[in-house]
């Protein structure tokens, strides 16, 4: 099965890489202050003394460019996980999301109310970042089942990417806390693992 590396197609580039991570870095720093919808190429040109045509020559447009910047600015990605055990590749990617979760809330806010009303962004989201690391932990959950941890066929399995992400939101909304490693790990043991566990 392809890894989430290989569902993203290279994209040809005359920017050095040094300048490629500023610009995402610009770009993660204005979703943060103003949001999607008022984030603008123009913005991001003055933010890192680019001109517009670089931007849309190197990006179709702005939802392509925020995609870029979120997959390329990721702390961790799932494909880079292989702990030997699935609690552990499980417990790994929490420490991943924690480490990350209090700086990146603005922006998933940020993006999750804009994909309400941006189709264009949405589907640049799940085709270049969601999907991709959705097969990735298809791969993770088929080491498993081959290593004997998790029983091929559970109900369960469909639902897994759906308890982690469900765990992740409402914490912020129920408990008004950001997520942190003790939280994400106690909700893998005690809810993720028994469900993914059983027949």
């Amino acid at each position: 099965m392809p890894t989430a590396e290989a569902q993203v197609p290279p994209r040809r580039t005359r920017l050095t890489p040094e300048r490629e991570q500023e610009l995402y870095v610009a770009v993660i720093d204005l979703l943060r202050e103003v949001g999607y919808e008022a984030m603008t190429m123009d913005a991001v040109a003055a933010r890192t003394h680019s001109s517009k045509a670089t931007l849309y020559r190197q990006w179709k447009g702005k939802p392509e460019l925020v995609v870029a910047a979120l997959r390329h600015t990721k702390p961790m990605r799932i494909a880079q996980i292989d702990t030997g055990t699935f609690r552990g590749d499980l417990h790994q990617f929490a420490r991943g999301i924690a480490g990350a979760a209090k700086k990146d809330t603005a922006v998933l806010r940020a993006l999750g109310q804009a994909c309400h009303h941006n189709k264009e962004l949405l589907l640049a989201l799940r085709e270049n970042l969601i999907e991709p690391e959705r097969l990735a932990f298809d791969t993770v959950v088929e080491r498993a089942v081959a290593r004997g941890e998790l029983v091929a066929g559970s109900p369960a399995l469909e639902f897994a990417p759906h308890m982690l992400l469900g765990a992740i939101a409402a914490r912020e909304l129920l408990d008004d806390q950001p997520v942190d490693v003790e939280y994400l790990t106690r909700y893998i043991d005690a809810v993720v693992l028994p469900a993914l566990r059983s027949a």
